[in-house]
């Protein structure tokens, strides 16, 4: 990308280069669910609209975005932005897990929901916060796996079809 503007559109790199400059000035960690923020309390976590009592647990502000793409969530969230990897040298300590259950014990928070990346790092990642959080009392879901909306058994791979048919469900009529 660099190259290219540099080849292609220096006003561009410019103007890109004071974005970031004046991002990297104002953007923040929003207080309460971790994102990146220009206040000190995102417009989701101020949004009387959410329901505060669901938390949903992301990786990085991008998967976010993406539960906020289905519109079919309307909790809150506490971005993780990590995951434990011990091979990169981040553990719990790292992600600040302890201002995750801080959160999760505010008293509104009655289910968080797991929704870390199925690698084997947001496994772990998702194992620990559960270990954490249930012998106090709040109820911890997990996302599902499987089977893409649209998707061909065909050309499914066989570990998520695995999955898929571990987590099978009733039908309802």
């Amino acid at each position: 990308m660099a190259y290219h503007l540099l080849q292609h559109d220096r006003k561009g790199a410019q103007h890109l280069g004071d974005a970031l400059t004046s991002a990297l000035a104002s953007v923040r960690h929003c207080r309460r669910c971790n994102t990146f923020a220009e206040n000190e309390i995102c417009e989701r976590c101020a949004s009387p609209r959410r329901d505060a009592s669901l938390l949903c647990v992301v990786e990085t502000p991008v998967d976010m975005n993406m539960m906020e793409q289905t519109h079919s969530y309307h909790g809150l969230y506490y971005v993780l932005m990590g995951r434990i990897s011990p091979l990169d040298g981040v553990g719990a300590r790292e992600l600040g897990l302890e201002q995750l259950v801080a959160r999760a014990l505010d008293g509104v928070v009655r289910e968080v929901i797991l929704a870390t990346n199925y690698t084997n790092e947001g496994e772990a990642t998702a194992h620990y916060i559960a270990a954490m959080l249930q012998p106090k009392g709040i109820d911890v879901t997990r996302i599902a796996r499987g089977v893409p909306v649209g998707g061909e058994l065909e050309y499914v791979d066989s570990g998520t079809l695995a999955q898929a048919l571990r987590e099978r469900r009733t039908c309802s009529a």
